[in-house]
């Protein structure tokens, strides 16, 4: 018995809405990272289960260029959050003022 491609579309629309809701709602930069990857892996999710459901691998090449971009964007972004916790002595970003004079 095969699931139905709904399901898989519910479940990648509710990853979304909570990633959504992170960022916009948590003032931690680091579950806002957080909240980025889940919106990132939900987009993957979409794009797996359009590429199953055509029968080709277009969908499953773009997810790997997007888990590779999320990599990028994990690495880099921890790195930003680690250095401003060094100067700032805190992740929440409604402390932290690098860009105001």
């Amino acid at each position: 018995m095969q699931v139905p491609i709904e399901y898989y579309l519910i479940l990648s629309a509710f990853m979304f809405s909570v990633g959504v809701a992170g960022v916009l709602i948590r003032r931690n930069a680091i579950i806002i990272l957080m909240s980025i990857e889940l919106m990132l892996n939900s987009a993957n999710l979409a794009l797996i289960t359009f590429s199953s459901f055509m029968g080709n691998s277009i969908g499953q090449i773009f997810a790997f260029f997007v888990m590779t971009v999320a990599a990028a964007e994990a690495a880099i972004g921890l790195a930003i959050v680690i250095a401003i916790f060094r100067n700032k002595l805190t992740v929440n970003i409604d402390q932290i003022n690098l860009f105001k004079w």
